[in-house]
Order: structure tokens, then C-alpha cells, then sequence
């Protein structure tokens, strides 16, 4: 006789969830470290509520063939976004490459991201936010730094808002995937 599992579990073990996540809405009125701050805060949050609750097979779910699209694929994107904006280029640290995208396979973050992999993902994910965070700690806005690929000089106010717009951009495709998977939307 076969045993159904009950949904959330495999027989004989548990299936690995996304934990819940709490966002904190972004100041209305602060000043503007303050503000760039709250609302990139906000955004990373966001990414995290779009995934709570879903297993890992659920997060690496593709959006539609043949696209390698999906919430884990962006997790891991965001993460190689936040390494490369704050900690490679921004705050130069020497000996940083990207943890998922390389030369070889540029989009390794969505392509390779993997169900058994979920839980290190988002984990890796978390740390390298605290990583930006610890970064940006005393750097002045208006402090600059020259990004070799663009050839131009950018300061960090420019990041912050990039990040939030980056942010803003793919927590709209997480809404579409989430709804895709389990019919959830808003938040």
C-alpha cells in the first residue's frame, strides 16, 4: 500500500521551505541615506516575501521554456548584483569574483540554479546583503569610484538608486512567478 505524503513533506523526510520573511516599509520622509537605504531594505525584503513558503522545487520552477527565469534564478542574480555593485566596484575589494556568473557562463546564476541548492542560495544571499551593508558603513554618497567596463565614474548615490531599480525591476518578474507557481499575489 502506498503512503501519501502530506503536502510540505516527503515521506520519511522533511521538505527544506523558505522561511517567512518580515519587510519593514520604507520611510516616508528621511533623510536621503536614510531614504536610499529604507527603500533598497525594502526591495531586498520583497524578493524574500516572494519566496517564503515555497519549496526548493517550486523556487527553481522556470517561468516558460525555453527561459532559464525563475525566483531562485534571481535570488542568485541579486546576489551577484549586490557583490558587484557594492563590495567589487564600490568598495574595491581586491580578489572578488561572482559567486554564480562566470566569463565561461555568464548566465550561471539563472542556469544553474538547482532545487537542492535553494536553501544554501538564499542563505548565500542574506550574507552577501550583510556583506553590501557592512561595506557601505562611513562611505559618503558622493564618494566615487571608476567602473572599468562602462569607462565612466559613478558615485554611490548612482548605486543605490541602481539597486533600486534593479530591485524594483525583477521583484516584478518574482510577482509573475509567484503567482505562476501557486497563484499568490501581491506583497
Amino acid at each position: 500500500m502506498l503512503r501519501q505524503a502530506r503536502p510540505g513533506h516527503k515521506l520519511g523526510r522533511v521538505t527544506w521551505t523558505a522561511p517567512d520573511q518580515t519587510r519593514t516599509d520604507p520611510p516616508t520622509v528621511a533623510p536621503e541615506r536614510a531614504a536610499l537605504e529604507g527603500w533598497l531594505e525594502y526591495h531586498r525584503s520583497t524578493l524574500l516575501v516572494k519566496c517564503q513558503g515555497l519549496t526548493g522545487e517550486q523556487l527553481a520552477q522556470r517561468a516558460v521554456p525555453p527561459s532559464s527565469l525563475s525566483l531562485l534564478g534571481l535570488v542568485r542574480h541579486m546576489t551577484d548584483v549586490e557583490r558587484a555593485w557594492f563590495r567589487i566596484r564600490a568598495a574595491g575589494e581586491p580578489g572578488l569574483g561572482l559567486r554564480y556568473a562566470t566569463d565561461e557562463f555568464p548566465d550561471g546564476d539563472f542556469d544553474f540554479a538547482e532545487p537542492s541548492g535553494a536553501e544554501a542560495d538564499l542563505a548565500t544571499y542574506r550574507e552577501e546583503c550583510e556583506l553590501a551593508r557592512a561595506a557601505m558603513v562611513g562611505r559618503p554618497l558622493d564618494g566615487t569610484f571608476f567602473h572599468q567596463r562602462d569607462q565612466v565614474t559613478i558615485d554611490l548615490r548612482w548605486v543605490y538608486l541602481h539597486m533600486i531599480e534593479e530591485y524594483a525591476r525583477h521583484n516584478g518578474h518574482a510577482d509573475l512567478l509567484r503567482e505562476q507557481i501557486d497563484g499568490v499575489t501581491g506583497g
